[in-house]
């Protein structure tokens, strides 16, 4: 089942044709291109070379961009190119726009579109989507197992995005593997069996998702790794200690790292695994020391949640409690970014970080995103929603998304400005996640991950 905003057809955003709402586009079009090497280089008669206007115009939308918001950098190009004819031909550049579309939109790889100068356009009409509260809404449906006598029924506890595939962790260990472009559901993963401590050790704890491998964690801190398409079982790459360890709270990471955190047993709060090698590196921390009796309780009822831990692209470690928040190197796992207690309290299913920043909630309702390189603030928000509480949170590029009393409230990354609220009402959501195209999102009253794509139609 799925359902669309009332604009099914729009004008392109600003920048990149009409903008009038009259639903009418323009196509943008930058005039013919100049390729031979001599018009570059020619400065006669003065006319500046191609290469120094591309460069100019980099630098106009990067700046653009930095002052008034990605959006920006769109407006700004196009009415540079109006200069002359000569600065209108540059913008046939795919490298600028190759250039343009990895600072702008952090894109470098995985191009969906023939040019890059589609592929900036594309995610430029998307970012506005967003903007603007333009979406498909879609119901992803998965069958659960007979729940007459567990009175828990299968919680979704994780979810995760990648450009092609969404995957969901559950209660009972399983990992259902759904194709976003298609809605269909490919594959459920479900561990290896052993005898567990606690009825929910075997829960997924974090899942790491690229379009070729998945990797998930369990509470016991069982890790397993998936090749995408592969019809074969799941490899367990390691084996987990939860007597010696703890439990496995929150597991994240990217290709190159695994990092996991664990409650329950003094001073080994974080475990680093080089990603590749698949080798544990690092084991030490005691970020999570004074919640070791919850850590244990995870593990035999549904508890909230005790941590969360994120990387970010810098290799940095961003994670917190509900009292306490540190980020670490993890090219060196020993060094300390930066720290911070909050006596008043941090709602732990918000923070979530987005490249080289992080965004974490107060529980009296002030949000902040900050730099990880140094904990610096960029933006702060206010997030109070009528007592109920901000439960969990997501952010992309250029928004976040906050919900709380079933209602996700949209937030200007740029400034903090609320923007508007999704139009679903879904419950008491406890898990969310999103990316610069998509969300996705679950509650405990329904079998259903919702999902909403702003991708530009």
């Amino acid at each position: 089942m799925s359902s669309s905003s009332p604009s099914a057809r729009s004008s392109s955003p600003e920048g990149f044709g009409g903008g009038d709402g009259s639903g009418e586009e323009e196509e943008f079009d930058p005039g013919p291109s100049s390729s031979s090497s001599r018009s570059r280089m020619k400065a006669a008669n003065g006319v500046w070379p191609e290469p120094f206007v591309e460069a100019l115009a980099f630098q106009v939308a990067i700046d653009a961009s930095r002052s008034f918001g990605r959006l920006a950098a769109g407006a700004a190009l196009a009415n540079m190119f109006q200069v002359c004819s000569t600065w209108r031909a540059v913008s046939r550049s795919d490298l600028l726009w190759e250039s343009l579309t990895g600072r702008v939109w952090k894109r470098r790889r995985g191009i969906q579109h023939n040019t890059w100068r589609e592929e900036y356009i594309y995610w430029h009409q998307t970012a506005n989507n967003f903007r603007v509260g333009r979406y498909i809404y879609t119901n992803l449906r998965f069958d659960p197992p007979p729940t007459d006598n567990d009175v828990n029924g299968l919680r979704c506890c994780r979810l995760v995005l990648s450009d092609h595939h969404l995957a969901a962790g559950f209660s009972d260990g399983s990992v259902r593997l759904f194709h976003i472009p298609s809605r269909f559901h490919l594959s459920t993963f479900r561990p290896h069996y052993r005898d567990r401590l606690g009825r929910f050790s075997s829960a997924v704890s974090g899942i790491i998702l690229s379009d070729t491998r998945l990797v998930f964690a369990s509470q016991d801190g069982d890790i397993h790794v998936v090749v995408i398409g592969n019809p074969g079982l799941p490899r367990r790459a390691h084996l987990g200690d939860v007597v010696n360890d703890g439990a496995l709270v929150d597991f994240s990471g990217c290709h190159q790292w695994w990092v996991g955190l664990y409650a329950g047993v003094p001073g080994r709060a974080f475990h680093v695994w080089d990603g590749e090698s698949e080798e544990l590196v690092f084991v030490g921390g005691t970020l999570t020391d004074p919640e070791a009796v919850m850590g244990w309780h995870l593990l035999t009822e549904l508890t909230a949640p005790v941590g969360r831990v994120r990387v970010t692209s810098q290799e940095t470690v961003v994670a917190c409690t509900s009292l306490r928040l540190i980020v670490f190197d993890l090219r060196n796992q020993g060094f300390i970014i930066g720290e911070e207690e909050f006596p008043g309290g941090l709602m732990v299913g918000s923070l979530d970080v987005d490249n080289e920043s992080f965004m974490v909630a107060e529980d009296r309702g002030v949000a902040s995103i900050r730099r990880a390189e140094d904990l610096g603030e960029t933006c702060r928000l206010n997030v109070r929603s009528g007592g109920s509480g901000v439960v969990v949170a997501c952010m992309n590029g250029g928004y976040v998304l906050m919900c709380a009393g079933g209602v996700i409230r949209v937030f200007e990354r740029e400034g903090g400005r609320y923007v508007y609220s999704v139009r679903e009402r879904l419950g008491d959501l406890h898990v969310i996640v999103g990316d610069d195209r998509h969300v996705a999102a679950c509650n405990n009253d329904d079998a259903i991950i919702h999902l909403w794509d702003f991708g530009a139609q």
